[in-house]
C-alpha cells in the first residue's frame, strides 16, 4: 500500500471537494506453456498469411470478420458479482469490494462443452458524466465487445466484460492502475477460469486502458491467463506520461479526469476516492514541477508499472499490437525498457511466445478503417491506402484457437510491420536484429537558428535550431528500421530545460519521427539528476520507433525546439534555454536491406473504404 506524506494528506483533504465539483471532463484519452497444445493431424488448416490477399473477405462492416462464421449461437447475457478481500489495500478504504462482470456463453455450453473466455476489462462501462454515459457491462460494447461477440462467440468462446473497481456496478476505490485495481482484475480472471462452463483458459483483449488491464492481470500471475492482446496498451504509467522527463500535457490531469468521469455525484462518491488513491490528483503537477527533487512520487509511478512485474511472473503468450503513429499510447510503451534492450525483445529473450502487428495507424485498432482515414501526411497519411487489416479477425482467431483451445497450428511468432509508405512485411522481430548502424556527424550539417553572441545555437525561449544534413545515399533508397539515437552535446543555462527533436525528409519536409528529453534526464530513462548551469552534458536521446523509407538523394533535417506536439514546455519556462553543440554531436540510424521476399500483401479493396 502506498503511504501518504502528511503534508500531502492535509492538502488533499482541503482540495477534495473542489476537485470533485470541477473534474467533469473525461479523457479522450511468455514463458512457453509447460505442455504445448497438440495440433491436429492435418497441416495447412489455415490459408497462408502470404495468400490472404487472394481470398474473399467480409469488409462491409466497421470491423474485420473471420473467414468463416462459427456454428454456435450466443446465449442471453449473465452477470456476476465477485467479492474481493481488500483489507489493507487502500488507506481508509473498505475491507471488501465487488467486481461486477457480464458474460455471454456460446450455445455449445448447453450440452456440457467447456469453453475458453476472452475478456475485456475496462473502466469505460457506464463511463462519463450523468446523461452521457457509455453502455454498461451487460450490453455488448461497440468497438470492443462486438468484435469478439460476432467473431468468437459463434466459434465456441465466451465473452466477458469486466468493470474495474469503482466503475459501473463494481465497488471499492477507483485505484487508477494501482495495486487495488490489479487485485480486482485478478479476482475476475480467477473466477472466469474456474466456472463449470470454462475450460480454464482466459485471454484479455483490448486497446488503451483495456490493454493496460491486460498487463495488470499479467503482473498478477494467474495460471488461468493464457494470452493477452494489448492493443496500444499502457505498460507503465510513468513512461506513458514522461518521456525522458518530458511531460505530456495530460500528465497533469490524467488521474483527475478519470476520477471525475466515474463519479455519480452522490453520497457514495467519497467512498470511491480513498486516501492513497487521491495522491494521483497531485502526481502530475508534483513530478512536473519538482523533477529530480520529487523522489516521493516514485512510489506512485512504480506501483503503476506492470510490464516489469509481469516479466517472469506471467506464464502465457503475448500478441502485441501497436500504432507506430500513436501519440496517446506511444510506441515507447512497447519499445522502451531496460538499458540495452526493449520490452518486446526482452520478453522474447526471456522465453515468452510473442507475436506483433505494428501498423502506421494512430490510437486505433488494426481494422478501425474509419479512424485510419483521418491521418495527416507524416503521421501515417502516406500509408492509409494499405493500412487497414481486414484479416485481423482471422489473424487473431488462429492465435486464440491455439493458445486458448490447444488446437490448430502454432502461430508464427513474427512481427508484422508496416513502413511509412504503406508497405507491410514480416520480420522475425522488430526492431530487426540485423540492422547496420549508420552515423551522421552533425558537424557536416548546415545549421540555422538563433546563436548566442555568434557562438552556440540556442533552443528555448522561443528560439529553435535546424540542422540540414547531406543525403544518406545518392544511388539507393535507405530503409531505416528501429530506434535511432540523437546524442546531443548541450550546455544548460539552468537546472532544467528541454530539447524536442523532429526529424524530417529534408527534400520533402515530411515528418519521419521525433524524440524529446528534459536535460535533467540526459542519461536517458527515468532517473533525474541535477545539472550545473554552464556545464556541458550529453543528451542521450532515442527516437520513437521508426520504420521509414528515405529515397535516394534525400537527406535528413533535424528541427530542435523546447517542446513539440502534445508535450509541455519545460517547467522553468523561458529561464532555461539550452545551448546546443551540433559540431560535437552525432545521430545514428539503424538501416536494413531487404530483397522483397518478406513483403506482405494485405487484403484491400474499394469496398473496404479505407482510402476515402
Amino acid at each position: 500500500m502506498l503511504m501518504m506524506h502528511p503534508l500531502v494528506r492535509g492538502f488533499m483533504r482541503q482540495a477534495l471537494m473542489l476537485t470533485v465539483l470541477l473534474l467533469t471532463v473525461p479523457l479522450s484519452g511468455c514463458f512457453g506453456q509447460s505442455e504445448p497444445p497438440v495440433s491436429p493431424d492435418e497441416t495447412g488448416m489455415y490459408p497462408d498469411i502470404y495468400d490472404r490477399h487472394t481470398l474473399e473477405w467480409n469488409w462491409t462492416g466497421s470491423y474485420a470478420r473471420v473467414l468463416q462464421d462459427g456454428p454456435h449461437q450466443p446465449l442471453p447475457v449473465q452477470e456476476a458479482f465477485i467479492e474481493v478481500d481488500t483489507t489493507g489495500t487502500w488507506e481508509g478504504g473498505p475491507n471488501t469490494a465487488e467486481v461486477h462482470l457480464s458474460y455471454w456463453l456460446p450455445s455449445n455450453t448447453e450440452v456440457g462443452e467447456k469453453v475458453p473466455v476472452i475478456a475485456v476489462v475496462s473502466p469505460y462501462f457506464d463511463y462519463g458524466s450523468p446523461g452521457s454515459q457509455s453502455s454498461p457491462t451487460n450490453v455488448v460494447s461497440a468497438g470492443r465487445g462486438e468484435f469478439i461477440y460476432d467473431n468468437f462467440v459463434p466459434h465456441g468462446y465466451a465473452l466477458a466484460q469486466v468493470a474495474v473497481f469503482a466503475t459501473e456496478e463494481s465497488t471499492g476505490c477507483f485505484d487508477y492502475r494501482g495495486d487495488g485495481e490489479g487485485q480486482g482484475i485478478h479476482a475476475a480472471v480467477e473466477w472466469l477460469g474456474t466456472q463449470n462452463w470454462s475450460n480454464g483458459n482466459v485471454a484479455i483483449y483490448g486497446k488503451s486502458y483495456e490493454g493496460a488491464t491486460a498487463w495488470e492481470a499479467a503482473a498478477q500471475g494467474s495460471e488461468h491467463l493464457k494470452t493477452i492482446v494489448p492493443i496500444s496498451g499502457t505498460t507503465a504509467l510513468g513512461p506513458l506520461l514522461y518521456k525522458n522527463g518530458s511531460a505530456e500535457a495530460r500528465s497533469q490531469v490524467m488521474h483527475s479526469n478519470y476520477g471525475g468521469s466515474i463519479l455519480d455525484y452522490d453520497n457514495d462518491d467519497l467512498d470511491n476516492l480513498c486516501g492513497d488513491v487521491l495522491e494521483g490528483f497531485l502526481a502530475g503537477p508534483t513530478r512536473y514541477g519538482l523533477g529530480e527533487l520529487d523522489p516521493y512520487m516514485d512510489n506512485y509511478y512504480d506501483e503503476r508499472s506492470h510490464i516489469d512485474k509481469a516479466l517472469g511472473t506471467y506464464n502465457g503468450s503475448i500478441y502485441w499490437v501497436q500504432g507506430m503513429q500513436d501519440w496517446n499510447v506511444d510506441p515507447h510503451q512497447v519499445f522502451g525498457g531496460p538499458p540495452g534492450t526493449h520490452w518486446y525483445q526482452a520478453y522474447i529473450d526471456a522465453g515468452y511466445e510473442v507475436g506483433g502487428m505494428l501498423g502506421q495507424w494512430e490510437h486505433n485498432y488494426p481494422d478501425q478503417w474509419t479512424k485510419h482515414n483521418a491521418q495527416a501526411s507524416g503521421y501515417g497519411g502516406e500509408a492509409i491506402q494499405n493500412m487497414t487489416r481486414w484479416d485481423w479477425g482471422q489473424d487473431l482467431f488462429e492465435w486464440m484457437e491455439y493458445y486458448l483451445k490447444g488446437i490448430g497450428e502454432r502461430p508464427a511468432l513474427h512481427a508484422q510491420i508496416q513502413r511509412n509508405d504503406g508497405e507491410w512485411r514480416i520480420e522475425a522481430t522488430w526492431p530487426p536484429e540485423d540492422a547496420a548502424w549508420v552515423d551522421i556527424d552533425l558537424s557536416t550539417c548546415d545549421i540555422g537558428g538563433a546563436f548566442v553572441g555568434g557562438g552556440a545555437p540556442v533552443v528555448g525561449g522561443g528560439q529553435s535550431v535546424e540542422l540540414e544534413c547531406p543525403a544518406f545515399s545518392d544511388d539507393q533508397d535507405t530503409h531505416i528500421a528501429g530506434l535511432p539515437t540523437f546524442h546531443l552535446e548541450a550546455v544548460p543555462t539552468f537546472d532544467g530545460g528541454q530539447v524536442f527533436v523532429e526529424v524530417q525528409d529534408a527534400s520533402t519536409g515530411v515528418r519521419l519521427g521525433h524524440a524529446t528529453m528534459d536535460v535533467r534526464y540526459h542519461a536517458g530513462g527515468y532517473e533525474a539528476q541535477s545539472v550545473v548551469p554552464g556545464q556541458t552534458v550529453t543528451l542521450l536521446m532515442e527516437f520513437q520507433g521508426m520504420d521509414v523509407l528515405l529515397p535516394a538523394g534525400h537527406g535528413l533535417r533535424f528541427v530542435l525546439t523546447d517542446t513539440g506536439e502534445d508535450y509541455l514546455a519545460p517547467a522553468c519556462g523561458t529561464a532555461c534555454s539550452v545551448h546546443v553543440l551540433p559540431s560535437l554531436s552525432t545521430a545514428s540510424f539503424p538501416v536494413i536491406e531487404r530483397d522483397g521476399s518478406n513483403v506482405l500483401i494485405t487484403p484491400q479493396g474499394e469496398e473496404a473504404a479505407n482510402n476515402a
